[in-house]
């Protein structure tokens, strides 16, 4: 399993309240293969984005990730129009996309998401969720 590709994908524009949440799904995540988003988990990465990156370098570099990627995770708390894209993009591609979404954020997940049949959606209150989740995902 250490060499499968992973697709780590959370709101950066949309919003980084939850940017210590992604980190520690990163570092989860590293355990189970490669993961080419990890900037996406670094507290030092604002709403603003890559600054010193223009917005085509970006997209082209992350459409290039999701087509090297094995499988793609995301967590859809926070709605954020590039996670949208980036699952959409993920299902056109035919990979696995799994998604993480807290049930105390008092929110209601896209029916775009949750109805789409290629996502498989898990709901979490607590980190130990998340955890558990992983190991559905990648059974040792």
């Amino acid at each position: 399993m250490g060499n499968l590709k992973i697709y780590f994908a959370g709101s950066i524009r949309g919003g980084r309240e939850d940017a210590e949440l992604y980190e520690l799904i990163i570092g989860m995540l590293k355990q189970y293969g490669e993961v080419l988003t990890e900037h996406v988990g670094d507290d030092n990465l604002r709403e603003e984005g890559e600054n010193n990156r223009p917005d085509k370098y970006i997209h082209d570099r992350d459409m290039a990730w999701i087509r090297e990627s094995d499988i793609v995770v995301a967590e859809v708390t926070r709605p954020s129009l590039g996670v949208g894209y980036e699952i959409a993009m993920a299902i056109q591609l035919k990979k696995p996309v799994f998604c993480f979404y807290n049930m105390k954020s008092g929110k209601q997940l896209s029916a775009m998401i949750r109805g789409a049949e290629n996502v498989k959606i898990f709901e979490y209150y607590n980190f130990k969720d998340i955890e558990s989740s992983l190991s559905e995902i990648f059974p040792h």
